[in-house]
């Protein structure tokens, strides 16, 4: 007889996860946040994970809360043999936890110990880290912390944005629960507890972290527009208004932070607290994303100024 699963998920990331599950057995349920008014109209929208739900004919639950409500044995009823959770977005509580009697186990987009919490792809890649992966992991209470049941690797390489990253980490976790999970089923793999150090939080990317910051070295900075693509974005202010940055490579100038080194077709050079970047692709405020030589066709910059950072508003 099938395994019964419930799944618990929501965005695009946990999609491939959900499709793992409904091939290695019998997902009774689906649990996912409640619709959320999206876009400019605001129009409410369901989550992706709900709509991959309904269109395989699986129960789908949206609860407001988990934490002091009857949620727990609503789902004891369903007799699942597994809760398998993949970016669901709340903190499972002590009943939920322990409704299957293989328990809940989650896959997450880091090699932990290493960035537990809700962004490790954007924070792996804006700390230049060499790989990433994802961890299939027996949850307990605390944020990322139960002992690694599986672990799968993947090498971050130079033109990763945290977009690409994010798609490849996806397809992973619906691979690492195709492999492990039935084993997990079984009980034959081994829940091997988190070593004490290493651990790093991965918080919520803050609006304000896409600013750059040209007192610091460019190669960090290459790294956080990467990261931070396409949320929030990299910007800054130029002459007091906003202006997005795209694209970018590393240079060779030196100079004051800040200060413009080149304006020429095509290079668009500023000075940074280590190196230069080369600022490729922009957007002018109100206006669309232009190459560099764009750009400069309709905005004449003098080298030697420091037009950047003024005050301004953010993205």
């Amino acid at each position: 007889m099938a395994a019964h699963i419930v799944f618990m998920g929501t965005p695009t990331f946990a999609v491939p996860s959900l499709e793992a599950c409904l091939e290695v057995g019998e997902v009774v349920a689906v649990v996912t946040q409640p619709d959320k008014p999206k876009g400019r109209g605001q129009e409410v929208q369901p989550p992706p994970v709900k709509v991959r739900a309904l269109q395989a004919g699986v129960p789908v639950l949206q609860p407001a809360k988990l934490r002091g409500t009857l949620f727990a044995e609503e789902l004891r009823a369903l007799r699942p043999d597994v809760c398998v959770v993949t970016a669901y977005g709340k903190i499972l509580p002590k009943d939920v936890l322990e409704v299957a009697p293989r328990g809940c186990v989650n896959v997450h987009g880091s090699l932990l110990p290493r960035f537990r919490g809700a962004a490790p792809i954007q924070r792996a890649l804006a700390a230049g880290d060499a790989e990433t992966g994802v961890c299939l992991m027996q949850m307990d209470e605390g944020m990322d912390t139960g002992p690694v049941l599986a672990v799968r690797r993947l090498p971050i390489r130079p033109t990763d944005t945290s977009a690409s990253l994010h798609d490849a980490l996806s397809v992973l976790g619906g691979q690492v629960l195709r492999e492990e999970l039935p084993r997990h089923l079984k009980g034959q793999l081994v829940a091997v507890p988190q070593p004490a150090d290493g651990a790093v939080p991965a918080p919520m990317i803050d609006k304000e972290e896409g600013r750059l910051d040209f007192t610091r070295p460019a190669v960090e900075l290459e790294r956080r527009l990467r990261a931070f693509t396409p949320w929030p974005g990299a910007f800054t202010t130029l002459e007091g208004q906003l202006l997005k940055v795209h694209a970018v490579e590393l240079g060779q100038g030196r100079g004051e932070p800040g200060t413009l080194l080149r304006a020429e077709p095509g290079a668009l050079e500023v000075a940074c607290g280590e190196g230069s970047l080369l600022l490729r692709e922009l957007q002018p405020e109100g206006k669309r994303r232009m190459a560099a030589q764009e750009f400069l066709a309709s905005r004449k910059l003098q080298p030697g100024t420091r037009p950047f950072g003024a005050a301004g508003r953010s993205a």
